[in-house]
């Protein structure tokens, strides 16, 4: 019993450090934004009325919608946009044209993902550096160059991995709320009262007397829940248990305090608008405040960074992006993965961000349009999931899903206001990354078409070939094929140059489901051909590490043995040549073919042994 409360004691603890370490630093600058923006006049009324739709839009939003609804549709024990998008498309298989919609829907979704990847630690290191001008305004200049540094740091120490100082996270985030508690409380012990905010009535009473202020300012109160999204994407690693004991016993209270320490603060000071949260700090602890802020900043963005990398290897495997380069930086976590090429191209894209709006204020602007895109097609998808997985009441679906849904297009509306004030940015960069992922997965079955209207039947082939069989040599040759039952190019090749023939050949065909991990019994589908000769299809969930060699061990008692020592893999390396008139647009064709061109070795994303490799390369018109 003790070694379970420990257990869970621990995993709470690292939900604090991971999963809510963006959302418990938007008390940085979500205060700050609403009324900064001009369109809330000062008055008490109105800081009650603020602070009552900042209760509630946590309340409803984070509490009910993710923490009670979404944490439910877990896939297999994960959870996440792609887990969420997988559950949904198994849900209406049956139905092609839907399916269809909702994968398009959700990988839009998911792109949307690396936009607010970008603004999301733009804005909270920034917020955090900005600090520093409240000491003393002689700091100002020396922000926007500390933030790069502070950001180029944070990325620069990916590669080496986060394994040795994760454990710092938790304890550092912890001691973050209970600081941000404590500046609330100084201030509610001042104007108690503030507590009475907690009411809905006050804010519908600012809602019903101020309508049109009210859809404007949505667009900054939804800061108040940026990452949102994390706890639902981080269950596989945590579980739902301390998710939702993080959130109801930690991280709720402390935000609701800090905010409600806000308002006393502008109760008191009108004037303490400018930047209420480092305001409520006194001299003496402004320094040390700002280095906080700023590892807490830190830290939320590192848990962003990883969910990058952890999303990006999901969409690989669902075939939606080219293969990348995968390092591991952990011995015993699979999950502690970096990917050079995403970690600086967020980069680059944030400092970007940091260059052209130079200030979180700014940055404000630009956050909001992805959130809440991603909020509304989580709602959706959860909506497909209770209807068809679940099989529940359609009334019931719609009574669930429906009020959540009124109210992301609400924040989603008010947040196209912003629309060219900055909210183009992320965007932009998600739309560039959807048609990068939509070109690759329709140039991927173009290619598979073109593969399998000029391949030979294997069977045949092999029957054809064994009439007057060539000289077999002793080992095992893999040949890796898109396409089950056809002749791998790599096998005609090495009959063309060679004129051998292994004595033991494996087909291979590596397949990815809508699943985050396969099971074990279901890892292998094994198929004999005669002669020593057998197809195999290994298959992968989305959040599986692939491992060839690995999974071609198990089969050891098959009917033959696999020798590692006497192995080769054989691999055809496709140069893909655009044709005018074929089944794309010649600048997607063009574009499919140089993404393939830079794609990374099969060899090295599925495990094999480099000195065990041969590619031969063949050329294929789309």
């Amino acid at each position: 019993m003790s070694s379970t409360k420990s257990s869970l004691a621990a995993l709470t603890l690292g939900a604090i450090g991971v999963v809510y370490g963006d959302i418990g630093t938007s008390v940085l600058y979500a205060m700050k934004e609403v009324f900064g923006s001009g369109h809330v006049p000062f008055t008490p009324e109105n800081v009650y009325g603020i602070l009552s739709i900042f209760f509630w839009t946590l309340t409803t939003i984070v509490s009910v919608k993710y923490v009670v609804l979404v944490l439910r549709a877990d896939n297999h024990g994960e959870g996440g946009l792609v887990a969420m998008l997988a559950l949904a498309s198994q849900s209406v298989k049956d139905r092609p044209q839907l399916r269809k919609v909702l994968l398009v829907v959700g990988i839009f979704g998911t792109c949307l993902f690396y936009g607010d990847g970008v603004i999301t630690p733009a804005i909270s290191v920034l917020s955090a550096v900005e600090g520093l001008e409240v000491i003393s305004p002689t700091f100002k200049k020396s922000v926007i160059p500390l933030t790069l540094v502070i950001l180029f740091l944070l990325f620069w120490v990916q590669k080496r991995g986060t394994a040795g100082i994760g454990k710092f996270f938790g304890p550092i985030t912890v001691v973050w709320f209970g600081a941000i508690a404590v500046l609330g409380v100084s201030h509610i012990v001042q104007h108690p009262e503030i507590l009475f905010a907690i009411s809905p009535h006050y804010a519908l009473g600012f809602i019903w007397h101020h309508p049109g202020t009210t859809f404007v300012i949505l667009g900054a109160v939804v800061l108040c829940v940026t990452g949102g999204e994390a706890l639902y994407a981080d269950m596989g690693h945590f579980g739902k248990k301390p998710i939702r004991l993080a959130w109801f016993s930690v991280v709720m209270p402390c935000l609701t305090l800090n905010y409600f320490g806000q308002g006393a603060l502008l109760l008191s000071d009108p004037e303490a608008v400018k930047n209420p949260f480092f305001m409520m700090a006194p001299d003496w602890a402004l320094l040390p405040l700002v280095g906080l802020a700023t590892m807490a900043t830190v830290i939320a963005s590192q848990a962003l960074i990883s969910g990058a990398f952890s999303v990006t290897k999901q969409v690989i495997q669902l075939g939606y992006l080219p293969r990348l380069q995968v390092l591991h930086t952990s011995e015993t976590d699979t999950g502690q993965i970096y990917m050079p090429f995403v970690n600086w191209g967020l980069f680059a894209a944030i400092v970007m961000a940091v260059i052209m709006f130079k200030s979180s204020s700014n940055l404000a602007a630009a956050y909001g349009i992805a959130v809440c895109t991603d909020m509304l097609i989580t709602t959706v998808l959860t909506f497909f999931v209770i209807r068809f997985a679940w099989n529940l009441p359609l009334a019931l679906c719609i009574g669930a899903t429906g009020f959540f849904f009124v109210v992301d297009l609400a924040f989603w509306a008010s947040n196209l206001l912003k629309l060219f004030d900055g909210g183009w940015f992320p965007l932009l960069i998600g739309g560039a990354v959807f048609t990068l992922m939509l070109t690759w997965h329709d140039g991927r079955r173009l290619l598979n078409d073109s593969l399998r209207s000029d391949a030979l039947r294997l069977n045949d082939f092999l029957e054809a070939v064994f009439i007057a069989p060539p000289t077999r040599v002793e080992g095992t040759a893999v040949f890796l094929t898109a396409e089950t039952g056809a002749v791998p190019n790599a096998l005609l090749h090495n009959l063309k140059h060679n004129k051998v023939l292994h004595r033991q050949n494996l087909f291979v065909t590596v397949r990815s489901h809508e699943v985050p991990r396969m099971d074990a019994d279901k890892r292998l589908e094994i198929e004999s051909l005669g002669h020593d000769c057998w197809q195999i299809i290994v298959n992968y969930g989305f959040k599986d590490n692939p491992d060839l060699p690995s999974a071609l061990a198990s089969i050891q008692g098959d009917g033959y043995k696999l020798d590692p020592m006497m192995t080769s893999y054989f691999l055809s390396r496709d140069i893909v040549i655009p044709t005018i008139g074929g089944g794309m647009a010649t600048w997607r064709e063009k574009l499919f073919a140089q993404m393939h061109h830079n794609a990374s070795a099969a060899a090295e994303f599925l495990n094999l042994p480099t000195n065990a490799v041969v590619e031969l390369g063949s050329k294929i018109e789309i």
